[in-house]
């Protein structure tokens, strides 16, 4: 197989680089960069000082790296971008189920939320649109950590811990790891008032697109029943497939 372009190949190196910092949580060691990704060690060295420069990349004072600042307003932007695209999905899933909405995406150990449409009912959830939580407490949390191996949700809970929030958040590892295998056969996550009382909240994962993004449709346990996954649980996971379809094709 032909090789790529030397440019290609070193733009696709240094993403590699972003990826495994953000990947691991805690600041990285140029050697631990080296070792994970396979590079030379002059080589991981030039990338990372090209980032460093650029500011996607910042050095401590320890030597060790970590995500730069200049992430951020990317982060920011895109997820604008991506909470724009959802909207139509999103308010579909409002006018079947009366309940809110949101898009949610995995940030390195967390999750953040980055686009809703509200209920109509005068009690309703809310979640503040760049609320940043914790991924075993919550529905969209709980879909985005199907998607990963058991090995990468062991070290996402080694490095975030698994507090409980609720007398009903799970706290055990051995149960998250049932409960996303649940997940994986039956197709939707359920938060079940493990991150707040009388709230339950049915999500899905957005699969087939590269993204790491969720959807969820949240409100009061008297509206949304235990029942009510058999119902909402599949509306999930079509809208989800519409709206993975439409990002395939903006990008076509």
């Amino acid at each position: 197989m032909a090789q790529p372009p030397q440019g290609v190949q070193t733009v696709t190196r240094a993403f590699e680089l972003l990826d495994r910092i953000a990947d691991n949580g805690d600041p990285v060691t140029v050697s631990a960069l080296a070792t994970e990704s396979g590079l030379p060690l002059p080589t991981v060295h030039r990338l990372l000082k090209t980032l460093v420069a650029l500011g996607y990349v910042r050095q401590l004072p320890s030597r060790r790296y970590a995500l730069g600042p200049r992430l951020i307003r990317l982060g920011e932007n895109a997820g604008r971008a991506l909470g724009a695209a959802a909207h139509p999905f999103l308010a579909e899933l409002v006018d079947s189920t009366g309940e809110t909405a949101n898009l949610a995406m995995r940030e390195s150990d967390m999750v953040v939320y980055v686009a809703q449409v509200p209920s109509r009912h005068a009690m309703r959830m809310f979640t503040e649109i760049g609320r940043r939580v914790l991924p075993h407490s919550t529905g969209v949390g709980k879909a985005l950590l199907s998607q990963l191996s058991d090995d990468e949700v062991k070290a996402i809970v080694q490095r975030v811990g698994m507090p409980a929030l609720t007398d009903r958040t799970i706290t055990d590892l051995d149960a998250l790891l049932a409960d996303l295998e649940l997940i994986r056969a039956r197709g939707w996550a359920e938060d079940n008032g493990e991150q707040e009382i009388g709230v339950r909240c049915l999500a899905v994962p957005v699969v087939g697109t590269g993204i790491a993004a969720a959807l969820s449709v949240s409100g009061p346990e008297a509206r949304i029943t235990a029942d009510s996954g058999e119902r909402i649980g599949p509306l999930l996971v079509r809208v989800a497939g519409d709206f993975a379809a439409s990002i395939n094709a903006q990008e076509n």
